[in-house]
């Protein structure tokens, strides 16, 4: 099935980060958001950063109609704890967000299990967990773990393209490593990374999962090879 002309209508999109500026042009607005924190949660989900609002437009570019909502688990500086972390995908969950965006991880494989019963609890609710799969310093939860669809990121890769990879018994999907250009601003300057190659790779799920609302990932992810847009290009080693 192809999903070249949908927009991600309708599609419930949970982004774990920063917060959003939902005034930014490139990101026109969000449906709703919640700042979980150390003490507590709150409705103070501005972006004070930009890392946040930049993954969101990235996401706006790809799937104009989706509902984005803003899980804001940084604030001052892009660290968090993993109980934190943990504490936004049930969020996520409790408030059926259709696609989580998740462009971090933790590296303590000793929360592996935790992980592995939200995704259990994901799967059965067909929510679509997109999420890093590794850092430089190796696999990170949950984006490691089989029930999420994990990104790699690509230097070559063109922003309105991504390819697939099989490693091991699962796909993996690599996209650029680039938001949404900043007039004036080189591309080099810009914030990059694999924050930003999931976000992209989420653009694309989002119009998958409006193809498909309630399909399970195991279908979502043929479909993305369906509609791969890229070939294979160099990764960073």
């Amino acid at each position: 099935m192809r999903f070249d002309d949908l927009t991600g209508r309708g599609v419930r999109v949970g982004i774990i980060d920063s917060g959003v500026n939902p005034y930014h042009p490139h990101v026109g607005g969000v449906a709703g958001g919640v700042f979980i924190g150390p003490l507590g949660e709150s409705d103070h989900y501005l972006d004070c950063v930009g890392h946040g609002t930049a993954i969101a437009g990235a996401i706006r570019e790809k799937a104009p109609d989706a509902l984005l909502y803003a899980v804001k688990v940084f604030d001052r500086s892009l660290a968090t704890s993993s109980d934190i972390l943990l504490r936004a995908l049930e969020w996520c969950l409790t408030n059926e967000m259709s696609v989580i965006n998740l462009s971090l991880g933790v590296l303590n494989q000793e929360k592996r299990p935790r992980f592995e019963q939200l995704l259990d609890r994901a799967a059965s609710a067909r929510v679509l967990l997109v999420a890093a799969l590794e850092s430089h310093d190796g696999p990170v939860l949950p984006g490691c773990l089989p029930g999420a669809l994990g990104v790699g990121l690509s230097k070559d890769s063109s922003r309105d393209s991504y390819y697939c990879e099989t490693a091991g018994l699962r796909r993996v999907f690599y996209a650029s490593g680039y938001p949404r250009p900043v007039p004036g601003l080189p591309q080099e300057r810009n914030l990059n990374g694999i924050s930003f190659a999931v976000a992209n790779m989420t653009g694309f799920v989002a119009r998958a999962r409006q193809a498909c609302p309630e399909a399970p990932l195991e279908a979502i992810e043929r479909m993305l090879v369906e509609n791969v847009t890229g070939v294979a290009m160099s990764k960073p080693s």
